[in-house]
């Protein structure tokens, strides 16, 4: 509602400026507009956008039942409520080549400024369990190669996420990072490394953008900002860390509801009326309101 607000193409401008200054960009997962307010509030530099949340927040699990649109329409709401640069999940592509290039497309009208697809089979599984299938490299390549020609705005992140770690090895995913780079992909999210050795070969092997998935309970060891900063790493990934923070927070709050027959003593957990307002920006549409209702002909 205020003019001062970004475009979609300042976003971009600014997260691929963000990337080449070499400093860890951390981005925080939002699975909701409100969630993305509060990450640009603790001034984090950019919003992530998880299928494994999203899907989570309809209630699916994470093995690609959402669709593009679904995906594009709660993306974009998310990419809105914030300057910061948001980075979303494509899963698969949503389909074969011609599907990853509409991706692409519908993602780029939707305000977002990146996205990153893997090389896993349809229907997928989430990147930290066990036997994950993997489409050939050639295929993968080809839907990189779509989705690059097919975005118009050169400042779009396309990302490539492989999944080899886990049965074709370090060397094999490095393999596969090499010929998605040559393919057109700007960035690489290596899936599921296990250490920092494992980090540190990578970052040696390639020269585009890296990515570190820090999600709970999964494969890889939760390194700090400090130490993948010092293993050269570009991006870091908290994807579903909002989302279990506030169901355990429901969930939690929902017993205590149920053996007390009061909210009461959960106040002081909650967020205030005010401070919900004050994220939000209430004062400044009552502004925008006036200002419009005030005018005189």
């Amino acid at each position: 509602m205020h003019s001062d607000a970004k475009s979609a193409t300042e976003k971009r401008q600014d997260f691929r400026a963000a990337l080449k200054s070499g400093k860890l960009l951390r981005f925080p997962g939002a699975f909701s507009p409100l969630v993305a307010m509060a990450i640009e509030r603790h001034g984090f530099d950019g919003v992530y956008i998880s299928g494994a949340a999203l899907s989570a927040d309809v209630g699916l699990p994470d093995i690609g039942l959402t669709t593009l649109s679904e995906v594009s329409a709660r993306g974009g709401a998310i990419a809105r409520a914030t300057d910061l640069p948001a980075l979303i999940d494509a899963d698969t592509g949503f389909g074969e080549a011609l599907n990853a290039a509409r991706t692409i497309q519908t993602f780029e009208d939707a305000g977002l400024c990146g996205c990153h697809l893997e090389d896993q089979v349809n229907p997928k599984r989430c990147g930290h369990l066990d036997n994950k299938s993997l489409v050939t490299t050639q295929v993968m390549v080809e839907k990189i190669r779509a989705a690059a020609s097919a975005r118009r705005d050169k400042n779009f992140l396309i990302m490539a996420r492989t999944d080899a770690r886990a049965s074709k090895g370090l060397g094999g995913a490095i393999a596969r990072a090499k010929a998605y780079i040559n393919a057109g992909a700007d960035a690489i999210f290596p899936e599921a490394l296990a250490d920092e050795s494992e980090f540190e070969k990578f970052r040696k092997a390639v020269k585009v953008p890296l990515l570190a998935n820090m999600t709970e309970f999964g494969k890889s060891k939760l390194l700090t900002a400090k130490q993948l900063s010092s293993l050269g790493i570009n991006i870091v990934i908290y994807p579903v860390t909002t989302l279990r923070l506030a169901m355990k927070a429901i969930e939690d709050g929902l017993a205590v509801i149920k053996s007390e027959g009061t909210q009461e003593s959960l106040t002081k957990k909650m967020q205030t009326r005010a401070e919900l307002y004050e994220l939000l920006g209430y004062a400044r549409y009552t502004e925008f309101d006036k200002d419009i209702f005030n005018f005189k002909l």
